[in-house]
């Protein structure tokens, strides 16, 4: 219940930065939204319409080829975000633009980085370089750069450069923000010690895309055999996986170290 209401606050927060900070200023977000707030402000097509019918094959795919529980509240996300944007007037609460760009890529910051402190996202760009990462390996920062690049230069051209450098600021405070909340970038290695160790790994592999090493251990004093199930994921995805441990196996014993350095082949999604 409080992982639906943290994705559900986060997701308002986000759609009222755009109502009423970036597009009554033709500033755009990062990602799929800042497609879809181009296509509200150049055509009489509803923003939130766009956002949900632009996101709506990317979470289909990342449903089938990612961790189905993320997927799940991700497209909550999505749909909370779009109605809103729908409901929600478009009016601009400030008139100077320079401030509504710093205060709405703040506010953008506050809500994503509450979504993915839920181990959720909001769509878009971030599901396709999570796709991309899975197959390539890619580093999942270089491709969101891109990305967003191509977003501000598609502004620049159809709004003109001055929105363009707006929404650069808005991108930039909102990608600090996101880090003050969410500390995204940390990495945690998990050592799980089950009696369930089969159940435990299929429901690990089903749910997160994180590799993971199984060994047999015993009891020192029970001599009772456990399986060691070790893995390193990133710190938006401890929430989850210790709902499923607690699921699976309440007498699980875990420990959780923070990473210093992953050397090697991780998914950095």
């Amino acid at each position: 219940m409080l992982r639906f209401f943290s994705v559900t606050v986060g997701s308002l927060i986000i759609a009222v930065a755009y109502n009423w900070f970036l597009i009554p200023h033709n500033i755009l977000s990062s990602g799929i939204s800042g497609i879809a707030m181009i296509i509200g402000i150049l055509s009489p097509l509803d923003t939130g319409l766009m956002n949900f019918l632009l996101n709506l094959p990317l979470l289909i795919i990342g449903y089938i080829k990612l961790g189905r529980d993320f997927i799940l509240y991700s497209i909550l996300s999505v749909v909370v975000l779009s109605v809103a944007l729908y409901v929600i007037p478009i009016q601009a609460v400030a008139h100077d633009v320079i401030i509504s760009s710093v205060f709405g890529g703040v506010l953008t910051g506050i809500g994503v980085g509450i979504v993915l402190r839920s181990s959720a996202c909001t769509g878009g760009f971030d599901i396709v370089s999570l796709l991309l990462t899975v197959k390539r390996d890619m580093p999942i920062g270089t491709i969101l750069s891109a990305m967003n690049g191509i977003v501000v230069i598609i502004s620049g051209f159809f709004l003109g450069w001055d929105a363009a450098l707006y929404t650069l600021v808005s991108i930039f405070v909102t990608g600090k923000v996101v880090d003050a909340v969410h500390t995204r970038h940390i990495k945690l290695t998990l050592m799980i010690i089950t009696s369930k160790g089969e159940d435990m790994k299929q429901r690990l592999l089903d749910s997160v895309y994180r590799g993971i090493t199984v060994m047999d251990g015993e009891g020192a004093y029970s001599k009772t055999e456990r399986k060691i199930l070790m893995t390193v994921i990133s710190r938006y995805e401890l929430t989850n996986i210790k709902g499923l441990i607690q699921d699976v196996d309440p007498q699980a014993f875990v420990n959780i170290t923070e990473t210093v350095e992953v050397v090697g082949l991780f998914h950095r999604g």
